[in-house]
């Protein structure tokens, strides 16, 4: 596998992982704003670039596996850590999703200060 190849591949994982990182980041707006309709859709769009970087790492893998030799590049140690810790990313943020929702069910089930308040 020449340089080039590698270089595309290596790009490839970058786009798309960065693509899923902006839906993450997102998501995390919308939960701020209590909008989980939002904030799935985002990050279900995450996880959709992160199956199509994941489709570009198993490219050059597949090649590795059938015996290509592949001369490691810079370019592409940084798109493996791109991808890893977007993918890390997204997993804390289904986590903070999962906090907002609590939050905001207890918030929703006790009654608010206003209500207690009495003339």
């Amino acid at each position: 596998m020449n340089s080039e190849e590698i270089q595309v591949i290596a790009f490839e994982i970058i786009l798309h992982s960065g693509n899923s990182r902006t839906n993450i980041h997102e998501a995390f707006a919308a939960m701020r704003h209590k909008d989980f309709e939002l904030s799935e859709k985002k990050l279900k769009m995450s996880n959709d670039e992160l199956m199509l970087a994941h489709k570009s790492q198993t490219k050059l893998l597949q090649n590795y596996a059938a015996g290509t030799k592949i001369d490691m590049e810079i370019i592409l140690v940084h798109a493996q850590d791109h991808l890893m810790t977007t993918m890390t990313l997204r997993e804390m943020a289904i986590e903070m999703q999962n906090l907002y929702k609590e939050v905001k069910a207890i918030e929703d089930s006790s009654p608010s200060s206003e209500k207690n308040i009495t003339a």
